[in-house]
């Protein structure tokens, strides 16, 4: 009898060790399930190093999400917390074999100055280079950045000035605008030139995404400042961010789940403008433009401006016009500092040479490519430089073969053009 009651016993344990197990092997196969569903993206086929651009987004995501749960929680503002994740790419002003790094200050505006140590016995090119970030996150000290910018003064033997600026949410437009217009004006001074032996027919200035937007905004504005009497000789916009009234662009519709989303862009874009997030709704749901600044639709109409290979298989959808009384409180988003898009034609045709970058596989590759028609029926000279394996950050993200595929591009642009 004891020895059928210990069988009994045993078998009944391992029952309960099988069951233990099953529910752990379910488990597990749960968590790798939706594990591989949270870091696997998929992405197209043209992509040169899909795993290393999964993993980027994968991080991108995480921290996005681990943003929104701390401001749901109420510990800090979404961007507090993303400046936080990103501050540790920040990197010191040191001078190497090569440039000398130095930190000042034009018009109150902080700036980073790339000096290249070899001598010349001409003046040097000047760029004027302005970072990314959605006009909340960012800085010249981030090690992309001063990495790009130390390339750009060895490569260039350019003096490179890399301007920092009030962000949001503590500061809404237009004061990203003025900072970087300030230091430019700054920076366009004889005796600024004089003192960085700078050519003052050799000065360019270049911008990424949100900087690409800045870059654009005062480029337009030099035009007609009669203070400055330096004018620029190139502008670099490298996938800019160009408008805010349509929303659904077929890039937005082709590309909102890789890199950038149009939830996030949404948020970005609102959030420069005010901290009620009832424009960003309103945005998101394309919905903000009142019905009496519908005249400005003709300036961001794709379906004028896109070319065809761009506009295929889409088909172009009437404004919903949203109340006036966000556009009353926030008129920021209707102003063509903010979006330069929206300027005129007699306004663009005075623009100098121009570069721009657009990526296929970028929510904001549209804004570059209307922005690049626009010039050229205005009689600009413009290089389009359209990488069709691209998508946003390529430019900046080290590492990327791609990313040394689109400097060397740049580079060599600016070797001819500046």
């Amino acid at each position: 009898m004891k020895f059928q009651h210990s069988n009994i016993s045993a078998a009944k344990k391992n029952v309960q060790l099988e069951n233990i197990m099953g529910r752990k092997t379910i488990l597990l196969l749960i968590v790798g399930v939706l594990g591989a569903y949270y870091v696997y993206t998929p992405l197209p086929d043209n992509i040169e190093e899909p795993w290393k651009l999964m993993w980027v987004t994968t991080c991108l995501k995480t921290m996005t999400h681990l943003c929104h749960f701390a401001e749901l929680l109420g510990i800090s503002h979404f961007m507090d917390i993303a400046r936080f994740f990103m501050s540790i790419q920040e990197v010191p002003p040191t001078s190497d074999e090569n440039v000398t790094v130095m930190e000042t200050t034009f018009n109150n505006v902080p700036v980073r100055i790339y000096l290249p140590k070899r001598k010349s016995e001409t003046l040097r090119r000047g760029l004027f280079y302005i970072h990314g970030g959605g006009w909340h996150m960012g800085s010249a000290a981030f090690f992309d950045i001063d990495f790009l910018s130390r390339r750009t003064a060895v490569i260039l033997d350019a003096v490179v000035i890399s301007t920092n600026y009030r962000l949001a949410p503590e500061h809404h437009f237009p004061s990203q605008f003025e900072d970087v217009y300030n230091a430019l004006k700054w920076f366009l001074n004889q005796d600024v030139l004089d003192k960085y032996s700078v050519d003052p027919e050799r000065i360019g200035i270049s911008g990424e995404s949100a900087g690409g937007n800045l870059a654009a905004a005062v480029t337009q504005q030099l035009i007609d400042d009669p203070d400055v009497k330096i004018k620029l000789k190139t502008q670099s916009l490298i996938y800019p961010a160009l408008q805010c009234l349509d929303l659904d662009l077929p890039s937005y519709r082709e590309n909102s789940n890789l890199g950038l989303t149009k939830s996030f862009v949404a948020r970005l874009w609102s959030g420069y403008f005010t901290t009620d997030r009832s424009l960003e709704k309103a945005m998101f749901f394309n919905q903000h433009v009142p019905v009496e600044s519908s005249h400005l639709f003709k300036f961001v109409n794709w379906s004028s401006f896109l070319p065809e290979k761009f506009r295929k298989g889409h088909f172009y959808k009437s404004p919903t016009y949203g109340n006036s009384k966000l556009a009353k409180k926030y008129p920021g988003f209707l102003d063509v500092r903010a979006a330069p898009l929206l300027a005129d034609d007699n306004r663009l045709r005075n623009l100098p040479l121009t570069y721009v970058i657009t990526c296929q596989y970028d929510i904001l590759r549209d804004d570059g490519i209307m922005y690049v028609t626009r010039l050229q029926n205005a009689g600009v000279r413009v290089t389009h430089n359209h990488i069709e394996d691209g998508f946003h950050g390529a430019l900046v993200y080290r590492g990327f073969k791609i990313g040394y595929r689109i400097e060397k591009q740049y580079m060599s642009w600016l070797s001819e053009n500046l």
